[in-house]
């Protein structure tokens, strides 16, 4: 399997914006209501909202492919762009998903590896990211990458608040 991690740019808007509702909608449809999910993915992945988030010198978005296909995705907060003010010593994992039919093949570890390696390169101390409390196969996936809990924030699907660990690796 050739593997190859590419930053995106504007051109790459539709893809980014059909692998977030794809990834997203698969990982947790199952488990909230459907005018929830709507309500967020349309919130969340609308090609405005990706515009900006794109334009922003904080953020940084990565698709890894696999032979050719998109597989999955990443996308990366520093400084101001964080969702929490967690310091300008740290570099947060906002979203970091992999297409079912590409999971269980190291693809998430690749790209968080891609975060390991741009966190060291902006001299930063420590990796974090928010998982919601039931994503149970996540949650032991970053334990095993070295993350540990240390706190949790609230998360909205829709118009219910759901409860997200804060996990940080210190680097």
């Amino acid at each position: 399997m050739n593997i190859e991690i590419k930053k995106c740019n504007y051109e790459d808007l539709r893809n980014l914006q059909a692998i977030g509702i794809e990834t997203f909608n698969d990982t947790f449809r199952h488990q909230n209501l459907s005018e929830n999910m709507k309500a967020y993915l349309d919130r969340a992945f609308n090609l405005k909202q990706l515009e900006k988030e794109l334009s922003n010198i904080s953020s940084q978005f990565y698709f890894i492919y696999c032979n050719e296909d998109i597989g999955g995705y990443l996308k990366i907060n520093i400084d101001d762009a964080q969702s929490e003010d967690m310091g300008k010593d740290s570099l947060e994992i906002e979203r970091i998903y992999v297409k079912k039919n590409y999971q269980k093949q190291g693809l998430g570890k690749y790209l968080l590896n891609q975060a390991l390696e741009i966190a060291l390169e902006c001299n930063k101390k420590k990796i974090w990211l928010g998982v919601w409390e039931k994503n149970e196969k996540a949650i032991a996936f970053y334990k095993k990458m070295g993350f540990i809990q240390a706190g949790a924030h609230s998360f909205y699907m829709g118009d219910e608040e759901q409860m997200d660990f804060i996990m940080i690796k210190h680097i």
